[in-house]
């Protein structure tokens, strides 16, 4: 018969991925040993790999229920319906408030799932490519044009390109949060988007861009 699991093992496991989320947003997850691991989590190797076989299955772990809660916002304010300018506004909104409370797990998401196996990291960036075409949909609610001249897309990695990097610049101690930033995210984006003349021709054909916002 098969050992159950012992009590809090699941627990166990959120505070390693938070121990090793923050490791590897400190210093990257190819600077990051087992050892430092466990030592962060007050636990021996040996222990460690009890709940984890290696790193890559960390990162797989951590990355991936970054993008599936991410996903789940997306879901739920697609779910509540009303206009788009709304529901784009209440998505900016609701993903900054996921990244200020993941930044760990975040700079993890944009940084380091290239050192992923193929079949893990395309697994994440399938729910990446998911999360764009979301953004990309209410874009063309707002602005139908830009699906004929292949710019939702476009316009949909500008946005990301806003708020995907607020980590890099963003000080605990200034004067903005990411709650007061994310209104202004969309003011700005949102003000902008009418005025945004459509290109003769595009410069650039849409597979050519990135597929995922990271």
């Amino acid at each position: 018969m098969a050992r159950g699991r012992a009590p809090g093992y699941d627990e166990q496991r959120d505070t390693i991925l938070a121990r090793a989320a923050e490791l590897f947003a400190q210093q990257g997850s190819s600077a990051t040993s087992m050892k430092q691991i466990a030592a962060a989590c007050g636990l021996s190797k040996a222990t460690l790999y009890h709940y984890f076989r290696d790193k890559e299955s960390m990162l797989a772990r951590i990355a991936e229920a970054h993008v599936l809660r991410l996903h789940a916002v997306l879901a739920e304010v697609d779910a509540l319906g009303g206009p788009p300018q709304a529901r784009l506004r209440e998505l900016i909104a609701r993903f900054v408030h996921e990244y200020a409370g993941a930044q760990h797990a975040h700079r993890v998401l944009t940084e380091d799932v290239k050192f992923l196996g193929n079949a893990e990291r395309e697994r994440v960036l399938a729910i990446e490519r998911e999360l764009v075409s979301g953004f990309a949909g209410v874009m063309v609610e707002l602005r139908p044009d830009l699906a004929a001249a292949q710019l939702a897309k476009p316009m949909t990695m500008l946005l990301f390109g806003m708020i995907n990097w607020m980590f890099t610049w963003m000080r605990p101690e200034g004067p903005l949060d990411h709650a007061a930033l994310a209104p202004l995210v969309a003011d700005l984006f949102l003000g902008g988007l009418p005025a945004v003349s459509l290109p003769t021709a595009t410069a650039r054909r849409t597979e050519n861009l990135a597929e995922t916002p990271t």
